[in-house]
């Protein structure tokens, strides 16, 4: 596959950290009556071995992200545009991405595009993969560098109130996959991350396929631990204030479902008991990618939910990340102890480490050997039957001569 390394726009290479190395002197001592001083040497020198928690990134309160996912045919692009175009009216910074390696034209300009990266067509024909698999293998190879767009960012944060990324048309391409996963996590990681789940207005009036847009929502709130906020797209088509009454009252929605007896709609029903809780702490608006409408009060939740990042998301994040470096250190902590008592038991003295390379060769010579045996063992049967078929022959013979003889 053709990789261009000048693809991304803006992009500068990541300073790579070296870690220097450590080297441990420890000094012979024959002397019984030095070993305490030698446990006092090997201790510090485990101390030493403690390797400190560096982080890479430090946390920014700006720029907050906003990524784009929703249904193919949602309008995301065309609202990402439009968003690009209300942040650019209102003197807000913004930094736009695209994720989609598909796509053919944009209507904005992007300041980082995947398709500057990953060639789209020829990772389908390198790899012989279909249009979804291709998507999905061009995402993947994009995260694979994201480091590099992270450090972009970091170095323009303070220029910058929000980054638009859109994402590929597929949803489940990027909310279900691996890649989507690390791309998410690392931008929340780095700086206030909200995910802004784009519903088809006119479609959702069915409330089979409202429900099916609502559990789905449900899932990337649970996916991503992350806010959310739902945009309620095309209003300009059709008004979303049928789906806020169906959010805010159950008893509406069940009304919309009397004349439906089936059982898609009976549980429709049940989902929407179940969803109560959800409908009451996830914030919705209406908004229009054509005409601009409700762009306002999209953004006064996206600010909302950034706090709300803050002070509830960003504190879970802490809690996993210092469990996380918990079992690490305990982690260290038992090898740094399985160490220092092995340099005790040696004293310093070297101790040649086994790599199982001798005992490989050692297992393959035996493995010959037993081959050769038995090779050997198969000749010497074979002999044994050639010897007893020609015995066999000559006997028959003899009781031939004897039978005429006694005739």
């Amino acid at each position: 596959m053709d990789m261009d390394s000048d693809s991304i726009k803006s992009s500068s290479k990541a300073p790579v950290e070296a870690t220097s190395s450590m080297q441990i002197d420890l000094e012979e001592s024959p002397d019984i009556k030095t070993v305490g001083k030698d446990k006092d040497d090997i201790a510090k020198s485990m101390e030493k071995l403690k390797m400190e928690e560096s982080s890479s990134t430090t946390f920014k309160k700006k720029p907050v992200i906003i990524i784009v996912v929703g249904m193919a045919g949602s309008g995301k692009t065309t609202f990402l545009h439009r968003l690009v175009c209300h942040t650019q009216a209102s003197g807000k910074r913004g930094y736009v991405m695209n994720l989609d390696p598909a796509v053919m034209t944009l209507p904005f300009g992007a300041n980082i595009d995947i398709r500057d990266t990953v060639r789209y067509k020829e990772v389908m024909k390198q790899y012989n993969l279909g249009p979804n698999g291709g998507i999905l293998t061009s995402l993947n190879l994009f995260a694979t560098k994201f480091d590099e767009v992270i450090s972009v960012i970091e170095k323009r944060a303070d220029q910058l109130d929000y980054v638009l990324v859109d994402t590929p048309g597929q949803i489940e391409i990027f909310t279900w996959s691996a890649s989507g996963a690390i791309i998410t996590e690392a931008f929340a990681s780095t700086f206030p991350t909200v995910i802004t789940y784009v519903v088809d207005t006119p479609r959702s009036e069915n409330p089979t396929t409202f429900m099916s847009n609502m559990l789905y929502a449900c899932s990337i709130l649970y996916k991503t631990r992350l806010p959310l906020v739902i945009a309620f797209n095309k209003t300009d088509v059709a008004h979303h204030q049928f789906a806020l009454e169906w959010m805010k009252d159950f008893e509406v929605f069940h009304a919309a479902l009397d004349s439906d007896h089936s059982y898609p709609s009976t549980l429709t029903r049940s989902l929407s008991l179940a969803l109560e809780e959800f409908y009451k702490n996830i914030p919705s608006v209406g908004v229009s990618a054509i005409s601009g409408a409700g762009m306002k009060e999209f953004f006064e939740d996206i600010e909302a939910s950034a706090v709300e990042y803050m002070e509830t998301y960003k504190a879970d994040l802490d809690k996993r990340r210092a469990e996380k470096q918990r079992m690490e250190e305990e982690r260290r902590r038992e090898n740094l102890e399985k160490l220092r008592k092995d340099m005790e038991k040696s004293r310093g003295e070297t101790v040649v480490l086994s790599t199982g390379l001798k005992d490989k060769d050692a297992n393959v010579k035996s493995m010959m050997d037993e081959e050769e045996d038995e090779e050997e063992e198969e000749d010497e049967d074979g002999d044994y039957e050639r010897f007893s078929e020609d015995e066999d022959a000559i006997d028959e013979d003899e009781d031939e001569e004897v039978a005429r003889f006694s005739l």
